[in-house]
C-alpha cells in the first residue's frame, strides 16, 4: 500500500519519485502437524505464518473449507488455525 508516486514542492519547483514495493511471500515457520483423535472429538489444526494476517485458505484434498459449525477457521496475528467440531470417520 505503500507503493505509489512521491513528491516534494518547494512552492517554485518540484521533485517527483516513484517507490514500488515489492511484497514478500508469505511462508510457515510452522507447518501443520498431522492428528489421530477419536470420533466425536475436536481437532485443531495450527500453523504459523512469516506475516500477520496473511490471506489463507484451509482445505480438505481440493475443497475448500469454509466457517460452519463443524469448521471453526481463525487467524489472529500470524497463527492460522482450524477447528474440526464432532470428527467422523470421513473427517480423515
Amino acid at each position: 500500500e505503500d507503493t505509489g508516486e512521491y513528491s516534494c514542492d518547494t512552492g517554485d519547483e518540484e521533485s517527483k519519485a516513484s517507490l514500488n514495493v515489492k511484497a514478500l511471500p508469505v511462508l510457515f515457520k510452522k507447518e501443520l502437524k498431522d492428528k489421530e483423535a477419536e470420533e466425536g472429538a475436536a481437532v485443531k489444526f495450527q500453523c504459523e505464518l512469516t506475516k500477520e494476517n496473511a490471506t489463507v485458505e484451509w482445505r480438505k484434498g481440493t475443497m475448500e473449507l469454509f466457517p460452519c459449525a463443524k469448521y471453526e477457521i481463525k487467524l489472529s496475528g500470524r497463527t492460522a488455525e482450524l477447528v474440526i467440531h464432532n470428527i467422523e470417520p470421513e473427517d480423515a
